[in-house]
């Protein structure tokens, strides 16, 4: 059955199609889920109302982009939202000029995603939304901006400082082997 079915299935509450599609897309949702989430149980609770919201919103997806895009879309903002409710966010202050360091050599090209993961949970709730929105997702500043209601330039500093204290960590990291 082809992805366009399932939805078309799903539409019309077949359960075999619901089924099938939550199959498809859970495990690469549930990736999702886990970036922004502080424990696997906060995991799986933003899975499962994300996938609620998917299946009650179904009907607004139009076939015109990926779907998978939306269903991360939908996901993301699920994620964000839950984390809020139990943490809201801390932001260190606006800085207008932030520092460029994308000309630094670092070792995160060379370390597997599962390493840099635990090292991005580790980051304060703020950095590690902004730099998986910005990084992994690929949102842009004001998108993000938009989303947790901060500047664009809080974004970028947020970011900026996320990957700052990752290359440290990293460096610390990869001193002690």
């Amino acid at each position: 059955m082809t992805e366009e079915e399932l939805i078309k299935g799903c539409l019309k509450e077949d359960r075999n199609c619901q089924l099938e599609l939550y199959k498809m897309f859970s495990g690469k949702m549930f990736s999702v889920c886990l970036r922004y989430s502080n424990t696997r149980e906060d995991a799986e609770d933003a899975l499962q109302e994300a996938f609620v919201k998917i299946f009650d919103n179904l009907s607004k997806f139009r076939f015109d982009g990926s779907f998978e895009g939306w269903m991360r879309r939908v996901t993301v903002n699920t994620a964000l939202r839950l984390v809020q409710k139990k943490t809201p966010l801390q932001f260190a202050e606006d800085i207008a000029t932030t520092r460029s360091i994308a000309d630094q050599t670092t070792i995160i090209e060379s370390i597997n995603e599962r390493d840099l993961m635990k090292i991005v949970n580790t980051l304060p709730q703020g950095y590690k939304v902004v730099f998986n929105m910005y990084a992994v997702e690929g949102y842009t500043h004001a998108e993000i901006g938009a989303i947790l209601g901060i500047t664009e330039s809080t974004s970028r500093s947020q970011f900026a400082r996320a990957r700052k204290s990752l290359q440290h960590n990293l460096q610390i990291m990869y001193q002690r082997d």
